[in-house]
């Protein structure tokens, strides 16, 4: 029985179906302009229809794989011959370093050995307090501000900035959470959109952006290495256990090896834990929210479930598996990670067709989760396709946290706090949308909102 049947809650027919981009055909020139606003409007209707798209980019065949079988071989099969394309490594690197996203071969598996003990279930059971702390904080400031217009977007964005403060150091982000803001907006708005030279040229040849990014990662690093330097003046019992991630990661040792992080290398993956943890769980939250105040119906099976669940500790988020289908169904709409884009290392072949080195491969989970042959009713939001008892989607057709060695290694954490914070806000609130202006995607680095609507929350 449903959540909806057991508690005589009306079902929604037909399903919410959100607004989203225009599917349009592109010549080359036109494609690129649009590229550097928003990659997810550059692709048409058979990016969503058909398994494989092979076209030609400045001399290079590119891919557009959507078929699952395609996405094992090329993420799982043979993933050590599909790198992070320069482009991508132009982007990232200047904010995350040598960390886990961007590292490649014996670097990255050693990273991956050395992080991975920090992100099992029990690891992160060890900071949901930090997680609740932030979000009841959170709570309390919107119980302030409701009646009147809310930027559910910004709360979202204080609040995971919060929760990644506190569990990487233990400590709020009252006195620096408004400069590593300044950080974020800084770069996403002025250095992380590639321009045409980013594309074209060989990673060895600067861009004329990637010298503003150089000065930039001068400033960057400066700032996370006195975040560090605070952290370590705080101090910490020897005989305690660890209490936060910056314990955990400065206790982790490499268990082939047993060696541990240098000083730069936990500052990559530091800033790597915060910039990647926080946008992309803000993000996920604020669609989310939008999703549940475009259908009313689905945020009250919600807020039922949340009432006879609770929401304390950990284990009460086992028992949240609407709220958990909600979470995914979100996802799976508006995938934070939208692109995944790799470069071929060697020859190859994929799904029948030869692949040459330096080939660019796009595996778009914003395409895949939408494509036609894969789900249905694509367009849709239908949390009950994440309800235990239907059937589980294809392995390699829904990725949000990606797929293989290379999946996320934050993912755990980031849906026991996805699925925290959402439950506890719409067991607070009633959410609801100030204007009926519609809010598409845009794809820069992440699936951000293309505007930040006003919202009216009213207490429950």
């Amino acid at each position: 029985m449903s959540i909806a049947e057991a508690y005589d809650i009306p079902v929604a027919r037909p399903p919410l179906v959100p607004p989203s981009p225009p599917r349009r055909t592109m010549g080359l020139l036109r494609r690129m302009v649009a590229m550097r606003k928003n990659a997810i409007d550059t692709w048409g209707p058979r990016s969503y229809e058909e398994d494989v798209i092979q076209t030609r980019f400045f001399g290079r065949n590119s891919f557009i794989v959507n078929a699952p079988d395609a996405i094992r071989h090329v993420l799982v099969d043979n993933y050590e011959n599909y790198v992070r394309t320069p482009a991508a490594i132009r982007v990232l690197k200047p904010m995350l370093g040598d960390g886990l996203l961007i590292a490649e071969g014996r670097i990255w598996k050693h990273q991956r050995r050395t992080l991975a003990p920090a992100f099992t279930p029990r690891a992160v059971g060890m900071l949901v307090p930090h997680m609740i702390a932030a979000t009841d904080a959170t709570i309390e400031k919107l119980r302030i501000a409701s009646g009147g217009p809310v930027d559910l977007r910004e709360a979202m964005q204080r609040m995971t900035l919060e929760i990644a403060g506190r569990t990487m150091f233990s400590f709020g982000m009252d006195r620096h959470g408004a400069a590593l803001r300044d950080f974020v907006m800084e770069y996403g708005t002025r250095l992380a959109r590639p321009h045409v030279l980013d594309l074209v040229l060989p990673l060895s040849w600067p861009s004329p952006q990637d010298i503003s990014r150089s000065f930039f990662r001068k400033r960057w690093t400066r700032f996370v290495a006195m975040l560090m330097a605070e952290r370590r003046a705080a101090g910490k019992n020897a005989d305690a256990p660890p209490s936060d991630l910056f314990d955990l990661m400065g206790a982790a040792r490499d268990p082939e090896t047993g060696a541990a992080f240098s000083d730069e290398q936990l500052g990559d993956q530091v800033a790597t834990m915060i910039l990647a943890g926080h946008e992309t769980t803000a993000t996920a939250l604020f669609w989310a929210l939008y999703l549940l105040a475009l259908d009313p119906q689905t945020q009250e099976q919600l807020a039922v479930e949340v009432r006879g669940a609770g929401v304390n500790d950990a284990s009460d988020i086992e028992r949240l598996k609407f709220t958990r289908a909600v979470v995914d169904e979100t996802m799976r709409l508006y995938p934070p990670a939208f692109l995944i884009a790799r470069a071929a290392a060697g020859a190859d072949m994929i799904a029948g067709l030869p692949v040459r080195k330096n080939d660019i491969v796009l595996i778009a989970p914003w395409l895949l989760h939408r494509h036609e042959k894969l789900w249905r009713d694509p367009t849709a939001f239908i949390p009950a396709r994440f309800m235990p008892g239907t059937p589980p989607p294809d392995r390699f057709a829904y990725l949000p946290f990606g797929v293989g060695p290379r999946i996320c290694v934050g993912a755990h954490f980031a849906l026991v706090e996805a699925v925290l914070a959402l439950a506890k806000i719409i067991a607070a609130f009633r959410v609801e949308l100030l204007d009926n202006e519609p809010v598409l995607p845009v794809g820069v680095v992440t699936t951000q909102p293309g505007r930040s609507p006003m919202f009216r929350i009213t207490p429950r």
